[in-house]
């Protein structure tokens, strides 16, 4: 006679067996890349859980907001005012800078761009490891967000996309102590490397000289080099330069300038995707063009009142013409220069030779 309930495995191995699935998936997830389409799919169904454990902050947010007395608003607008026409003030100045370096990029033949396009995204998620920097944020591919993306806030660089989903993308923060970055120092254009720490509140600024000219104080901003970020956005600003005469290299320690570890909305940066020499030719083009139009209009100064035309000189163009212009043959005189009468020098006036009326 069988068993009313039949007895399955026994809890403990259901755990050893449940422990030795998960241990080889985590294995296959770091060395391969076979569970990435598999992630990138459960992100869709994750992001309603993002959504639903964010919903209390913002539910607490809004309550705040509404909440809050009259008189702290009354001065918050004012403060905004003033902070406002301050930055307009700037803004005016900033314009006229702009415009200034187009003209200047205009005569050098530089098509390069000026100011990069840029799409605001919003933190959803942070990575609870400790040991790693990295937030997601609500820009996927869908976005046209790509990898290697740099990500900033408003005070300067925060890091750059490392992993691509249809609606988020993870973001490899500048701290990580697998990111480093090339930097320079503002003052005198010193180039370095800032490397992260683990420490989302300092940088380090690796194998720098111990006789180099750097610090406390100065202003770190990226070169540009590696084509990864765009260049002249701040970074960092030295904190500390620990000199040892005993050691070739200093110690350089830096502070981020961006809020890593406050900054809720960033921006993401379009920059151009065109190679230089893309742009070289763009721009030869472009003053070939204008060449062109310059020369097909020529301005041809009318005569003098009264002033019959010379003989000899080649009728003068009304306008250039498209195609290049065939040489015109000069008018012969009326009579030979044999048959010309010699004039000859007076006293009162220098000795030249004349030529005869035609």
């Amino acid at each position: 006679m069988k068993p009313l309930f039949a007895k399955g495995p026994s809890l403990g191995v259901r755990f050893l067996v449940l422990a030795v699935l998960s241990v080889a998936l985590m294995v296959v997830d770091a060395r391969f890349d076979v569970l990435k389409p598999a992630r990138s799919q459960m992100s869709l169904v994750l992001m309603d859980a993002y959504w639903v454990t964010d919903l209390p902050e913002r539910l607490w947010q809004g309550v705040s907001s509404q909440f809050g007395s009259r008189t702290e608003l009354v001065a918050e607008n004012e403060k905004l005012k003033t902070e406002n026409l301050l930055l307009q003030g700037r803004m005016q100045k900033l314009a006229a800078l702009t415009e200034q370096n187009v003209r200047l990029r205009e005569l050098l033949n530089s098509s390069a761009l000026v100011n990069e396009k840029v799409e605001v995204a919003e933190l959803i998620g942070v990575d609870p490891n400790p040991f790693t920097h990295r937030i997601i944020i609500n820009k996927g591919e869908r976005d046209g967000v790509v990898l290697g993306q740099p990500v900033l806030d408003a005070r300067g660089l925060m890091g750059q996309v490392v992993e691509l989903m249809p609606y988020t993308s993870r973001v490899l923060l500048l701290t990580d102590t697998t990111h480093s970055i090339p930097v320079q120092v503002n003052r005198n254009g010193l180039r370095a490397i800032a490397s992260g720490t683990g420490n989302p509140e300092r940088l380090e600024l690796r194998h720098v000289a111990d006789t180099a000219d750097i610090k406390e104080g100065d202003l770190l901003v990226s070169s540009g080099l590696g084509q990864r970020f765009p260049a002249g956005y701040p970074v960092a600003t030295v904190k500390e330069v620990i000199h040892d005469s005993g050691q070739p290299f200093a110690i350089v320690r830096a502070v981020p300038t961006a809020a890593l570890n406050r900054s809720r909305y960033m921006l993401l940066v379009f920059s151009d995707s065109r190679t230089p020499e893309e742009r070289a030719n763009e721009a030869a083009q472009a003053q070939d063009v204008q060449d062109q139009h310059v020369g097909n209009a020529v301005v041809v100064p009318a005569p003098a009142p009264g002033a019959a035309p010379s003989a000899a000189a080649p009728a003068a163009p009304v306008a250039a013409p498209a195609t290049a212009p065939k040489p015109v043959t000069p008018a012969k005189p009326a009579t030979p220069p044999a048959q010309a009468a010699p004039v000859k020098p007076s006293a009162t006036t220098p000795a030249a030779t004349t030529r005869g009326r035609e």
